[in-house]
């Protein structure tokens, strides 16, 4: 029997997180679309334009690598303004409309990957990515945006699968949570132990170490994602070490951010991935 393929699990996962994300927001009324969310400032049509948005540029990146390159140099030579310009773009845009102009844009990503040869490299903002950690952050930004929407309407996060990939991605990040703010990383060793959906234990590091996280999946890549502070979970944090990690932890690229205490709760939020 031959192995499972990671390529097409992962996309399996993250189409599951997009349909459950569009079936959410498909049936909202037009002046929910203007609800705010746990991000200052943005409401539910700006949490789901920078979703569209960004797919639309991941479609340029599996697509055009070198158009994709020659953009982000330019916004590299002015990243306030890009950004800007992003947001402002996404202002031009009714809720539905933006699901309609998602939708393909998803597609087009996972449809190319999944015909990608092994190993192909896709640039990004940072560091080029392979196929895997692509899709793994295409998932993250989908998850904690749709996290900060749910949070909006006050629907429950369901617990699934996919929390495994993001969990992972918080894991590898530990060093680069430290590095975006300039500091030098704690190399101490962190054993991290979550439960997954159906109570499956999932594990990184030596079960011995005594810097140590455990908990619930969810809770812990809400932590990552910077969707909640670790001491409003029910995280059990253990040392020095795994304590200043969880404080700092950041599993996406961009500046430095922090995250408040409460963030769950509408218009408290800080962050902006």
């Amino acid at each position: 029997m031959s192995a499972p393929d990671p390529v097409a699990a992962l996309i399996a996962d993250l189409t599951d997180e997009q349909e459950r994300l569009h079936a959410v927001l498909a049936p909202l009324a037009p002046e929910d679309w203007a609800c705010p969310t746990p991000a200052v400032g943005w409401d539910i049509r700006d949490q789901l334009a920078h979703i569209a948005l960004v797919e639309l540029h991941a479609v340029q990146a599996v697509s055009d690598p070198a158009g994709f390159e020659r953009a982000t140099d330019e916004a590299a030579a002015d990243p306030a303004a890009f950004e800007r310009g992003m947001y402002e773009r996404g202002q031009t845009y009714r809720g539905p409309d933006l699901l309609e102009l998602w939708a393909p844009a998803r597609r087009t990503v996972v449809e190319t990957l999944a015909a990608a040869p092994d190993g192909v490299r896709i640039a990004w903002w940072g560091p080029s990515m392979g196929s895997r950690s692509f899709l793994t952050a295409r998932l993250m930004e989908t998850w904690s945006h749709g996290q900060d929407i749910r949070d909006a309407l006050g629907i429950h996060t369901p617990v699934t699968s996919g929390l495994r990939h993001i969990a992972h991605l918080g894991v590898i990040t530990h060093g680069w949570s430290y590095a975006v703010r300039g500091l030098d990383p704690d190399r101490t060793p962190v054993f991290v132990d979550l439960s997954g959906p159906g109570g499956e234990r999932w594990t990184w590091g030596d079960p011995e170490l005594p810097d140590r996280v455990s908990g619930e999946a969810l809770d812990f890549c809400l932590v990552v994602t910077q969707r909640r502070h670790w001491r409003d979970t029910t995280l059990d944090v253990q040392g020095s070490s795994a304590t200043s990690w969880m404080d700092i932890a950041q599993a996406f690229a961009g500046p430095p951010t922090t995250t408040s205490p409460h963030r769950g709760v509408p218009t408290r939020g800080e962050v902006h991935v």
